[in-house]
């Protein structure tokens, strides 16, 4: 099977629509959360800490080549991480969901199988085996 089969199969399956959905609604997400925490989550903080705004926090080392202040932006990363807290945690409850429901679906279903009764023909194929070991 060539490269080009292949791909058509696998876009053609709908995986690649899937993926194209996913990809989309986590950059939206994205995009939420970095709002949620830049606007509403640290500003509070920095409130509580004396008026200190996060996104601003930087260690200076100095004057560069081009005469522009070399800053570390730890305050921006600060915020970047408590992004990335924010959507590892919502996916994690995600995935915990998905795993519950596959789980309960999986009871159930094999629940319907114990209780469904056996076809007659088996049944009967059954005791005829019995009777059989009983006589040999």
């Amino acid at each position: 099977m060539g490269m080009l089969s292949e791909f058509k199969e696998f876009a053609v399956k709908g995986n690649m629509v899937d993926m194209a959905v996913g990809i989309i609604i986590g950059g939206a997400f994205g995009t939420i959360v970095k709002s949620l925490v830049s606007d509403v989550i640290m500003p509070p903080i920095g409130y509580l800490a004396g008026g200190l705004d996060f996104s601003d926090l930087a260690i200076s080392l100095g004057k560069g080549m081009d005469g522009k202040e070399v800053l570390i932006k730890y305050g921006a990363f600060l915020n970047a991480v408590i992004a990335f807290l924010i959507v590892a945690f919502v996916l994690f409850l995600i995935i915990k969901g998905i795993n519950r429901a596959k789980e309960a679906m999986e009871t159930e279903k094999k629940e319907e199988e114990e209780a469904t009764p056996p076809p007659k023909q088996e049944v009967l194929l059954e005791e005829i085996r019995d009777l059989l070991k009983e006589k040999a």
